[in-house]
């Protein structure tokens, strides 16, 4: 099936804004002002990092969440409940263990209704279609990962849906399993009895996005935005070593470091921990990307990096997020540069890089310098790490709260600016250290 950006829209997303209620009773914004059409015969992809809001989009369109504000159509009329053109494939397969194969590609046909004749057999139908005959009465703790997930093809396909949602599909597979499960995708789509009219699926790895897509949104973080729309016109099946779809990636790599970075690489002293939160990683981590790109001449394409290190874009983007707030990177599009100071940390000695990364964080990360300024400004030189956790709260979850300050903590004693300690849950200045940012 080739894509028809002119089919008829299927479900449509107007002015949609998605707020929860964080542990303080503040509101968390996590998608903001989402504008969105998805039409018959074409493969979306909503592709973004963690915190881009992108599964909680797709459960809007599934109907399983209603929107702060804004409104969710489907076939011309708001959505009110349980979209009931929709059929969701889940990354943790989400099957009944006490059930086989066949029961649970029932599931969905039994609550609705389906006389158990019928059930029967549109369920063998949808097993076979994806391949999984002769496993219909096996459960799942007999079936490897990928027999599981595609039994969650078979429960969602077996419904017929317009829209077949996916979340996060292979990210729970191996690298294979996942490839073949892709390519099966495929083929399906292309099949002229294939019953869905579209499928949307959630992901954070660019070259599956560029793969199975027709269309992909690209969504920025905190909160979720559409950023921007790329067209992938390339004939199936797709060649990955072809020159237009390795452009393909290279493009919205740019588009998902351009935007982030040029808000955390910067930061000034009037940035706030809310407005640039830690990334999420390790100063091991970062140390061993700086040298990575050390190793290859200062300069790396990012793209080419992840396909060497088997990551993906979650595993990635933290680090180099982490290293250009630091001021030891600079993100051009998809490549990476490392800076003066970046090279400077990667080649000094232990006690010089802590030196030069304590400056640094003092600087450029808000937080570490929120926690040296409340230091300072105790008489004792110290404070209770529940009163800056209390303070994170009022801009993030509570797991994100205590992320953030555990983050805060390990930058600051690799900096050796500050201490915890477990036993008083006080967070102490370290006495050598000066804690003003320069």
């Amino acid at each position: 099936m080739t894509s028809v950006t002119t089919g008829e829209t299927l479900i449509e997303l107007r002015a949609i804004d998605m707020s929860f209620t964080g542990a303080s009773g503040e509101p968390l914004t996590v998608l903001d002002r989402v504008n969105l059409r998805l039409r018959e015969g074409e493969i979306v992809a909503l592709l973004g990092r963690s915190g881009s809001g992108k599964s909680t989009l797709l459960r809007l369109i599934a109907g399983l969440l209603a929107p702060t504000s804004g409104q969710v159509i489907y076939r011309d009329r708001p959505l009110r409940g349980t979209n009931p053109g929709a059929a969701l494939v889940f990354q943790s397969f989400a099957l009944m263990p006490w059930l086989s194969v066949q029961d649970n590609v029932e599931l969905g046909l039994a609550a609705r209704g389906v006389a158990p004749a019928l059930r029967r057999r549109r369920a063998l139908e949808a097993i076979d279609r994806i391949g999984l005959d002769g496993f219909e009465s096996a459960y799942p703790k007999e079936l490897s990962g990928g027999m599981r997930q595609r039994v969650g093809f078979a429960r969602a396909l077996v419904l017929e849906p317009d829209l077949l949602l996916m979340d996060e599909p292979f990210s729970a597979l191996d690298v294979l399993t996942a490839e073949n499960l892709r390519t099966e995708l495929v083929n399906l789509w292309s099949a002229k009895d294939f019953p869905t009219k579209c499928v949307c699926i959630v992901t954070h790895n660019i070259e599956e996005a560029v793969q199975l897509a027709d269309r992909v949104l690209v969504l920025s973080s905190n909160p979720g935005r559409i950023i921007a729309e790329v067209d992938v016109a390339q004939p199936r099946p797709r060649n990955r070593r072809a020159p237009g779809f390795q452009a393909l990636v290279d493009e919205i790599y740019g588009l998902l470091t351009g935007r982030d970075t040029e808000t955390t690489a910067t930061p000034d002293e009037t940035s706030t921990p809310f407005a640039v939160p830690l990334p999420d990683a390790s100063v091991g981590g970062i140390a061993g990307l700086l040298e990575l790109v050390s190793g290859n001449a200062g300069r790396a394409d990012l793209p080419v990096v992840a396909d060497e290190l088997n990551f993906e874009l979650d595993d990635l983007m933290p680090l180099v997020d982490a290293a250009a707030l630091l001021g030891f990177l600079l993100v051009d599009a998809g490549d990476v540069m490392l800076t003066t100071v970046g090279a400077n940390f990667t080649h000094a000695d232990i006690q010089a890089s802590k030196a030069i990364f304590a400056t640094q964080a003092r600087r450029r990360a808000p937080l570490v310098r929120t926690v040296c300024s409340a230091l300072i400004g105790s008489g004792d030189h110290s404070v209770r790490a529940d009163f800056i956790l209390d303070l994170l709260k009022r801009g993030f979850s509570d797991e994100d709260a205590r992320r953030q300050l555990q983050l805060a903590i390990e930058w600051g004693r690799y900096g050796e600016l500050f201490d915890y300690d477990t036993d008083s849950g006080r967070i102490t200045a370290d006495p050598a250290a000066d804690l003003r940012a320069g």
